[in-house]
This record gives C-alpha cells, structure tokens and sequence, in this order.
C-alpha cells in the first residue's frame, strides 16, 4: 500500500477462535488482519484503511458493505459474455 490513501475493506470472514478478519477490499484482493486491529470486528463490517507513512489506521464505515457490493453489482454489469460481432 502506498502512503496517504484511503481503502475501504470488509469483513468476509471472521475467525474468532483463531482472531482473524478475512477481509475483501475495493479492488478484490483479499487479506487476512488480526482481529483486534478492526474495533467491532463482526462479518460484514466495513472499514476505512487509512494509510500515512507508515502508519494504518482503520475506521469503522457504517455504509461501506454496500458501497463494496454495488462496485460488485457494476462490475458484473460491465462484464460481457456475448460473442464478438467480428466471430460468425
């Protein structure tokens, strides 16, 4: 992650017994984070990753799960499985 930018991540999976968070974030990579680092950790709960320097620092985001799955939503829309017109 590069400094000074802003990442939203949400909660896929949340291990409790192993105190891991699989995370998605807005690109579709995903991670595993120590629980205790997201305050609230719960599935589905969204965060703001806020990186500066070399510090992170994550955010509760109330609205962030919806935002992650409408990206989902227009990125399936964009997508298109018709065969070329240039093929007969």
């Amino acid at each position: 992650m590069s400094s000074d930018t802003d990442y939203l991540l949400v909660i896929d999976v949340l291990d409790e017994d192993a105190g891991l968070a699989d995370v998605e974030d807005t690109r579709g990579r995903t991670f595993q984070l120590p629980a205790e680092w997201l305050p609230g950790a719960a599935d589905g709960a969204a965060y703001r990753a806020q990186v500066t320097g070399g510090t992170v620092t994550f955010t509760p985001a109330p609205d962030g799960a919806r935002l992650l799955r409408e990206r989902s939503k227009q990125t399936l829309l964009d997508f298109s499985d018709e065969p070329d017109g240039d093929r007969p």
